[in-house]
């Protein structure tokens, strides 16, 4: 996330810390997390907010590493809550105590709340399914909106907060759901059981696996692509779509910054860089912001 002094926070989920990378391009260790931080906003009493997906146990198989294909070695993510100023990590929500699997990006909204991915787990022939939930953020509140996503990864708001958008890895689908009161969503009404939960407004394409999003202020959601790395811009009304590419096979996130919103900050995560790029339309403010 772009904050006002023109550094940019950033997770990195495999070493487990939060890092401001000052515009200079020094970094500085903010906190040490642990587990997985995957995601993570700005609230509105200036704390950063973080989706800790619990961490992937690593073993060796095949010659390498790869994730431990026993589920009783995983550990449910959390909430945490970090102090900017000190670096203080404290555990908001922990998955073991109110079910969820494995957060993975947030979003605030105008009522002390926050809307939350929870990505679920995956094992050599299975997958969880995730959902979509709702917190407040001082620890009153949460509850899930929406059961049965597949892979729900990046999420996000419409400017007015009516909208919610959310983006399925896998299935490359992004989804749309009315936001009827903080905290609630219009549930779909009957259907067939392999449709999505919310309205289709996009699909991704070929190649394009999708990653966290952001809304520009014009309403196009700006979702980053793996496989094929990118940001793929699609209209708000899900006419249209373009993906614009990076040198990158995992563009993980983008979001504004600067005095006009108009510079885009974009983690290229495999080769473990962050870029500043010239925006064509201003981004959303975000709470915090």
């Amino acid at each position: 996330m772009a904050l006002a002094d023109g550094s940019v926070l950033v997770v990195e989920v495999l070493g487990g810390r939060l890092t401001r990378v000052r515009p200079d391009g020094v970094k500085e260790l903010v906190a040490q997390t642990g587990g997985g931080p995957n995601g993570a906003a700005l609230g509105p009493d200036r704390r950063c907010y973080v989706c800790n997906n619990g961490g992937v146990p690593l073993v060796e198989l095949d010659g390498g590493l790869r994730p431990d294909p026993d589920p009783s070695a995983w550990t449910a993510g959390s909430i945490q809550r970090v102090d900017l100023a000190t670096g203080a990590v404290e555990t908001l929500y922990a998955g073991s105590e109110y079910g969820f699997s494995a957060p993975n990006d947030l979003v605030f909204d105008g009522h002390g709340g926050f809307w939350f991915t929870d990505h679920g787990k995956s094992w050599e022939r299975v997958r969880e399914r995730g959902g979509l939930y709702y917190a407040k953020a001082d620890g009153s509140r949460l509850e899930l909106a929406i059961a049965g996503v597949e892979s729900p990864n990046g999420v996000g708001l419409s400017a007015d907060g009516s909208d919610l958008y959310v983006a399925e890895t896998f299935t490359g689908h992004v989804l749309r759901f009315e936001v009827v009161a903080p905290g609630k969503l219009r549930q779909p009404e009957a259907q067939a059981f392999f449709a999505p939960p919310g309205a289709l407004l996009a699909r991704a394409g070929p190649g394009l696996f999708l990653d966290s999003l952001a809304v520009d202020g014009a309403g196009h959601i700006c979702v980053g692509t793996l496989g094929k790395g990118g940001i793929l811009v699609i209209a708000p009304d899900g006419s249209g779509s373009q993906h614009i590419p990076f040198p990158d096979r995992l563009v993980t996130n983008i979001c504004f910054g600067g005095a006009d919103l108009r510079t885009a900050y974009i983690t290229l995560s495999e080769t473990g860089r962050l870029i500043a790029v010239d925006w064509p339309r201003p981004g959303l403010p975000l709470i915090g912001q």
